[in-house]
């Protein structure tokens, strides 16, 4: 739910026509076949595919750009699960996303958001063609979920509040033009990296007649209650996950799984661990509800198991913690006797069914979806009545389209970007498989420059995730395909911290990050010449959030790389800890203590404290609006380096956050670009015969 110089023995690396890198091979070069800014506005992908619950046909959301506005556009379409046969459902002007299948597969409700007005609910009867939209709310509902007779809709929305006040301000005579009132905050956490000032309100869930009507409130009181939702098969009760305690706004991370009377409204906790406890499933029969979560010994990662309790909350018991991997969602097959998950694995997300003895069996791999600028794992997927999948899938070489599997090897059903593609020639990956100084198994990826000859040296871009628990792995991304069209090879690495290898291998990193993370990046570069590839004098390291964390850091420990670009990095943990929008993460889960009872330890950690080592050339990217990694964190940076005389730059992207940080498509290619002419500017040319 939480949501960081020895040569290396090589044990594998994939040529370059591996199975990762087929997509892209035997494109022959030409006239402006390489990948380019503007490419990223031709670019769609699919994103949450819903099998209607006869397994015939899928609705999804496809994701593409609009070189007008700047923007992403999202519309929902539908396709033949058998044929491939595809027809748009929703795909005027606006947003469209959330389709969910009514129990009996003759009605999608979705969420609609037309001129800018806030996003209402719609439901398409499929047989007549006809919508309707059914809601006329004043904030977007989210969470959608069906009622077992398809008679309502539950869904969570905002409640707005009256806002925090103090004192009166003196009465404004008629058409005087005065200061805004004064802005009283009170909350722990009063912003939102995306969202800005959170506004006065809780999240509540609500119920709707599925063919129109007033909305029912259902739960109530000053604190946030959460989807997803979960009806019982009775239609008496939805379950949700919620952190209802007197110290929710200090215990964001405990929430527990209640169960809400649709008659009476009563809530009913049926979780008390400490811990998060969320995403509650009721099995078809009624007898057994699933759900996420673990026990919360505050370390800085943790996996979220799968477990299963009885329907009134009692017999609790566990049914991954043997698999030691993260599951983030779970479905009940039909007869109630097992579920099927998806978890991340070695950089590539998978699907698998897991009894309820434990067993886990893999279904399909493969999956991928997500941001289109960094190669990150993702995807998502869906059960019809009789088993088969519906899943968001890509490659390296191709970003996420819709496959369905009847339980063995998927099949590509839409190919979105196959014709623009088609025209490109595009790097190839390939994997490696190496080992750090200590003997550390770790996982990487390399993709070489379109046309590269093997044994050729070239450019290196050291490109690191972020999170720092997160995952890389052979997924599309558009920041590798264009620096690497400008020359350069790019590594990407899964170092210690990394997810999707097991709890102890994330926690290697636990209240020492950077630290071994380090050791196995510059490992991994070390690799990369020694495979021929990688040219040892034009070296250049780059990364996000985490990542721009670990750039900051390599910079203050060595001299090895030509020049740095740090984006949306923490400079300074103390002042990350008290201005980031989540205020009480970092102290709780990164560090033993509390700033002011430990301020060195903080310190030490921090990239500033090796500002006064740094010599590389280093740019600072952020956005004007980031809130996870203030701007302030840059901004520190940027300082300290032009009072030292380190050249540097700041570039700043206007009207981004941290998680919306290459959300426009002309910003995305933009950052890459300026990115790329600062290597330039320090890269080394070959010397004139």
């Amino acid at each position: 739910m939480r949501s960081m110089l020895a040569l290396l023995l090589i044990t594998t690396a994939l040529p370059a026509t591996s199975a990762i890198a087929q997509d892209a091979a035997a494109v022959p070069a030409g006239p402006n076949r390489l990948f380019t800014g503007e490419d990223l506005f031709a670019l769609e992908q699919a994103a949450d595919p819903q099998i209607s619950p006869d397994g015939s046909v899928i609705a999804y959301v496809r994701q593409s750009a609009d070189i007008m506005t700047d923007r992403l556009r999202s519309t929902i379409w539908l396709v033949d699960a058998r044929t491939g046969a595809q027809s748009p459902l929703v795909a005027g002007p606006g947003n469209h996303s959330r389709p969910r299948w009514s129990p009996d597969g003759r009605r999608l409700a979705f969420v609609s958001a037309v001129d800018g007005k806030a996003p209402q609910l719609f439901v398409r009867w499929l047989g007549s063609g006809e919508t309707a939209r059914i809601t006329g709310l004043p904030d977007s509902p989210s969470d959608l979920a069906w009622s077992p007779a398809g008679d309502r809709i539950a869904f969570v929305m905002t409640v707005p509040g009256a806002p925090a006040k103090l004192g009166n301000a003196p009465a404004k005579p008629e058409g005087a033009a005065w200061a805004e009132p004064l802005e009283v905050i009170d909350r722990v956490t009063y912003r939102a990296d995306g969202g800005g000032n959170i506004k006065a309100g809780y999240d509540h869930l609500f119920l709707v007649p599925a063919d129109g009507g007033a909305p029912q409130q259902l739960t109530f009181g000053a604190v946030n209650d959460a989807g997803p939702l979960s009806w019982t098969p009775d239609g008496k009760r939805i379950l949700f996950g919620a952190v209802r305690s007197a110290d929710w706004e200090r215990e964001p991370n405990n929430s527990e799984i209640y169960a809400v009377d649709v008659a009476s409204g009563s809530v009913t906790a049926l979780t008390s661990r400490y811990g998060p406890d969320f995403a509650p499933v009721v099995s078809p029969d009624g007898r057994q509800i699933a759900w996420l979560g673990y026990a919360d010994k505050r370390a800085s990662n943790a996996n979220d198991e799968l477990s299963v309790m009885s329907i009134d909350g009692t017999g609790a018991r566990t049914l991954t913690a043997g698999l030691d991997r993260s599951i983030d969602g779970a479905v009940w097959a039909k007869d109630s006797r097992s579920l099927i998950i998806s978890y991340d694995d070695h950089g590539v997300k998978q699907v698998a069914r897991v009894s309820l003895d434990g067993r886990v069996t893999t279904v399909v791999r493969g999956l991928a979806g997500g941001g289109l600028d960094r190669p990150y794992s993702g995807g998502s997927f869906s059960v019809s009545n009789g088993g088969r999948i519906a899943y968001s899938g890509g490659t390296a070489a191709h970003p996420a389209d819709v496959y369905v599997s009847n339980g063995g090897a998927g099949t590509r059903l839409t190919a979105l970007n196959e014709a623009m593609l088609a025209r490109k020639t595009l790097a190839p990956v390939r994997q490696m498989n190496l080992r750090a100084p200590d003997g550390t198994a770790i996982e990487a990826w390399l993709a070489t420059p379109p046309g590269y000859v093997e044994g050729r040296r070239v450019p290196l871009i050291l490109e690191i995730h972020g999170g720092p628990h997160s995952a890389y792995g052979p997924s599309f991304s558009t920041d590798v395909q264009l620096y690497a069209a400008g020359g350069y090879a790019v590594l990407y690495v899964n170092p210690r911290g990394s997810t999707s290898y097991g709890a102890g291998f994330a926690n290697l990193i636990d209240k020492k990050y950077p630290g071994g993370d380090y050791d196995d990046l510059i490992a991994a570069v070390d690799a990369a010449i020694a495979m021929g590839v990688a040219d040892p004098d034009n070296l250049f390291v780059t990364g996000g959030s985490g990542g721009g964390v670990l750039t900051a850091w390599i910079v203050g420990k060595t001299d090895r790389f030509k020049a740095a670009a740090t984006q949306k990095p923490v400079i300074n943990w103390i002042s990350e800890a008290l201005t980031m929008d989540n205020t009480g993460f970092t102290s709780r889960y990164w560090f033993s203590k509390e700033p002011w009872e430990d301020p060195m330890a903080y310190w030490n950690r921090s990239p500033l404290s090796l500002v006064g080592n740094v010599k590389t050339p280093t740019m600072v990217v952020v956005g004007a609006e980031d809130y996870r990694t203030p701007v302030s964190e840059s901004e520190q940076y940027y300082a300290a380096l032009q009072i030292r005389g380190v050249p540097t730059a700041l570039v700043k992207l206007p009207g981004a956050s941290h998680g919306g940080f290459t959300a426009r498509p002309s910003q995305s290619a933009a950052k890459a670009s300026a990115i790329l002419a600062w290597f330039e500017k320090y890269r080394v040319k070959p010397k004139a015969n």
